[in-house]
């Protein structure tokens, strides 16, 4: 019998990814399991979202620091200013899950990268690119549509959280690119483990953890395979693979995020977030989908 033929490094690449952007996408899941009525029965005691924020990230900063090497620590400040805006990126989204729904929190954090057009054009001084000027339009026509819908059902604050989500993740992609030089699992170390220090003294004064063995293994599950494992498939995909066809590969993440939190908890988004987001998702895949040389 014959070996069926094996991947190509391309497809191997875009599998990587695609898997990482599925497991990405179990967040919505994981975060109604820990604070809403389940059968599971994981929302009591009940888990706060900054208790969430903190733990899952420090659990996932665990995961990846075997695949750190010596020659890869460094320090440069502006790590400082990365690793801020990942722990206020990461406090923002997950609150804003917890209080409204997974699919108006996903699918803010998901303007980050029309934000760092913006960044890009007026900070850092690239040239303007009407692909992505009309990406931004048709973008912000959808987050006035959902911050309209957060007016009308009295979520306006949460959806403002969600928001503020995109526009720090959007500072986290400008350190990024900044701090292109260093290594990549280097900066996503930082991010995840620092950024979960830097919450646990306010989790410890504000909310200390009175959490059961079945909520801290949860949390370890939260912070491993919903976070640490997906950026090692992503990384690892990348070598093969264009950004701009990643970018269009992991849009299944805002696309099936909401499933799983309908799946868990019933949550069922609004009409204004189905439009508004249609309208998001359509100017991300304008934005990302590979162009002709």
């Amino acid at each position: 019998m014959s070996r069926p033929p094996a991947l190509t490094p391309l497809a191997r690449g875009r599998l990587c990814i695609l898997l990482g952007a599925v497991l990405w996408s179990l967040g919505g899941a994981f975060n109604k399991v820990l604070t809403k009525p389940t059968p599971l029965g994981l929302d009591e005691p009940a888990v706060h979202s900054l208790q969430i924020a903190c733990f899952r990230v420090l659990f996932a900063g665990l995961v990846l620091v075997p695949a750190i090497r010596p020659r890869d620590v460094s320090f440069r400040p502006f790590m400082i200013v990365m690793v801020l805006s990942f722990t206020l990126m990461n406090a923002s989204y997950v609150t804003a899950q917890a209080l409204g729904t997974a699919a108006n929190a996903v699918l803010l954090q998901y303007t980050a990268p029309l934000w760092l057009y913006l960044a890009s054009v007026w900070w850092l001084g690239e040239a303007p690119d009407r692909r992505n000027f009309t990406a931004l339009f048709v973008a912000a026509v959808g987050v006035a549509l959902i911050l309209l819908g957060g007016w009308q059902d009295a979520q306006l604050g949460v959806v403002a959280l969600g928001l503020f989500s995109g526009v720090t993740y959007a500072g986290v992609m400008i350190g990024l690119r900044v701090l292109r030089d260093s290594p990549s699992a280097w900066l996503t170390l930082l991010n995840h483990l620092l950024g979960g220090l830097v919450l646990l003294p306010f989790v410890l004064v504000v909310v200390p953890p009175d959490l059961t063995a079945a909520q801290w293994a949860t949390l370890v599950l939260f912070g491993a395979v919903q976070m640490g494992l997906p950026y090692f498939l992503v990384a690892r995909g990348m070598r093969s693979v264009s950004p701009q066809e990643a970018g269009t590969i992991t849009l299944i993440e805002p696309l099936i995020n909401p499933l799983w939190a309908y799946l868990i908890s019933g949550e069922v988004p609004s009409p204004w977030t189905f439009v508004g987001g249609s309208f998001i998702l359509g100017a991300l895949a304008w934005r990302y989908w590979p162009r002709r040389a």
